[in-house]
């Protein structure tokens, strides 16, 4: 069973950097995607980076030249640099994964799994 681990989170102000990790475990599966999402209040939850076996990455267009997706194949750990936060995107932050590349592009709530309890970004102006 594959488990994922989030942390990293805390409070920032505008224009500040935080970097956030997943630690994943008993993901064996020679093809994989783990993508990060955010959850603000009263909002859906959104992609925002995703990298898949391949090491390929893709990110939101809201965050591409401010957050670094990344990961560690020793520890099997992913990163989520941060840069630049705005308000904004004050919000839940969630790794999650699939078992193949299908979405791994436009990472969608719905279709991955291995949802945990999420690290909190709050950014203030």
């Amino acid at each position: 069973e594959v488990q994922l681990v989030e942390s990293g989170g805390g409070s920032v102000q505008a224009g500040g950097s935080l970097r956030l990790s997943c630690a994943a475990s008993g993901l064996t599966a020679n093809i994989w995607c783990i993508a990060w999402f955010r959850e603000a209040p009263g909002q859906e939850r959104e992609g925002v980076a995703s990298i898949n076996s391949d090491n390929r990455k893709y990110y939101a267009d809201s965050v591409n030249g401010r957050f670094t997706i990344s990961k560690n194949g020793s520890t099997n750990t992913l990163y989520l640099q941060m840069n630049n936060l705005k308000p904004e995107e004050t919000a839940m932050y969630y790794c999650a994964y699939r078992d193949d590349w299908w979405g791994c592009a436009h990472p969608q709530r719905q279709h991955f799994f291995g949802w945990n309890q999420g690290t909190q970004v709050t950014v203030s102006s």
